[in-house]
């Protein structure tokens, strides 16, 4: 895949580690939040930034959204991510959109009449990992469309590993291309992603990896004497 434009409306934990992510990848990522305390261009200068208000026509229309091939609405607020998604693809055209789901309640309005090509819901994505994922019915209205060459992974963080109790940072470095964290499960519960934040012994973390990733994931998270 090559280099694509990318637009990420919102600038807290989830879009900032989307944005370095994809960054890192070699794509021009475009961040947009309307909170100052947010805007952090030291801590990742390789990202563009846009301090206005995601939901205006106007801050799409100066970022020139039309010009972007993806368009990530990852904000905290689902009505935030919903008007995002409808604008991106009905006044902009944008080719794929993804949007987060805070709230599984509202799983149902995330489809293809607000402009959702993708729908990701972290806390769903938890909640199967451990009741194990529901058959779905692909036709069913307001269904989520799968998530295409890509398998949920996790691992208990052991005592002997070299990611806990250092930041959450140095496991995302580490990882093989292809697989990406999309959450931490600890004392505390489920949480996005937050370079900054430690690791500690117990601590569950979930990936999405592409197939043929899977066994280099395992070998890196495996305990020392742990025969693969």
């Amino acid at each position: 895949m090559g280099e694509m434009r990318i637009a990420i409306a919102g600038a807290g934990s989830v879009g900032r580690s989307i944005a370095t992510e994809l960054a890192g990848s070699g794509h021009d990522v475009l961040l947009i939040d309307r909170d100052t305390r947010a805007i952090g261009v030291d801590d990742l200068p390789q990202v563009e930034w846009l301090l206005a208000d995601a939901c205006e026509l106007t801050t799409l229309e100066d970022a020139r959204l039309d010009d972007f091939d993806v368009v990530i609405a990852a904000s905290s607020d689902d009505k935030v991510n919903l008007v995002v998604s409808l604008l991106a693809k009905n006044e902009f055209g944008v080719d794929r959109v993804i949007a987060r789901i805070n709230d599984p309640d509202n799983e149902w309005l995330f489809n293809e009449s607000w402009g959702v090509d993708l729908a990701v819901s972290p806390p769903r994505l938890i909640a199967d990992l451990v009741e194990g994922a529901p058959e779905e019915d692909p036709d069913q209205e307001g269904s989520l469309p799968p998530l295409p060459g890509a398998e949920i992974a996790e691992s208990v963080l052991h005592a002997e590993s070299p990611f806990a109790g250092g930041p959450e940072s140095a496991l995302t470095e580490a990882l093989p291309e292809g697989v990406a964290l999309v959450a931490v499960v600890g004392p505390g519960g489920v949480r996005p992603p937050d370079p900054g934040r430690a690791l500690s012994v117990g601590d569950t973390v979930v990936f999405l990896a592409e197939p043929e990733a899977l066994s280099t994931l395992e070998a890196l998270m495996a305990p020392p004497d742990e025969d693969l």
